[in-house]
């Protein structure tokens, strides 16, 4: 694994306002939303996962944590299990699977752990548990602009589908009520020139 300092494109020994000014100037440059269907998207993925380790990594062991070095950014990232970084391989694969088994594995239940656990949910249509995760995640990293976006990009779906369900349903009454209102005026009206349109029993 790179190190963390050089993913961020920042010196070693960095304070962690430079760690998240580089960590944000990163998810804005990379984030794959902005690539559409340029074939350069999976490069931007694979950027922005490297980022987000990087920045999980520095935003642990700064100042009051263990400095950055090569083994312990290994061990750090690798709980046996595999890595956060295998798991979004795994989801991004479609291996649904082996990412919810390595999760369930995992002993750390931190922002990343809560947020691809939320992304696991999301592929497997349990929409309530992916928002609860992802939400987990955003209230114990708030500055994660990732999650951040994930999160926002959730609430509009379930906005958007409650505007389209309930529309579709108000219109659906209003139809039914201008029906019968049309046919009793239409009733009315031939029964007044002495015929019946709707007979009565």
């Amino acid at each position: 694994m790179r190190n963390p300092y050089e993913v961020l494109e920042i010196k070693e020994g960095a304070s962690k306002e430079e760690i998240k000014k580089a960590y944000k100037e990163m998810v804005k440059k990379y984030h794959p939303d902005q690539y559409g269907n340029n074939p350069l998207r999976d490069l931007a993925e694979e950027k922005l996962r490297e980022a987000n380790e990087a920045y999980d990594y520095l935003m642990k062991n700064t100042s009051d944590g263990p400095r950055y070095t090569e083994n312990n950014y290994e061990n750090h990232t690798d709980s046996g299990y595999g890595s956060f970084n295998e798991i979004r391989m795994d989801l991004q694969n479609g291996n649904l699977g082996a990412a919810e088994e390595k999760l369930n594995r995992m002993n750390i239940r931190d922002a990343e752990w809560n947020y691809l656990m939320g992304l696991l949910n999301l592929r497997k249509g349990w929409y309530d548990n992916a928002y609860n995760h992802i939400v987990n995640a955003c209230n114990l990293e708030p500055n994660n602009l990732e999650y951040r976006q994930t999160l926002n990009n959730l609430r509009n779906r379930n906005t958007g589908y409650r505007q389209t369900y309930y529309g579709r349903n108000n219109r659906g009454d209003s139809d039914f009520c201008d029906l019968c209102f049309k046919l009793w005026c239409a009733d009315t009206l031939c029964e007044c020139f002495g015929g019946d349109l709707i007979g009565c029993c």
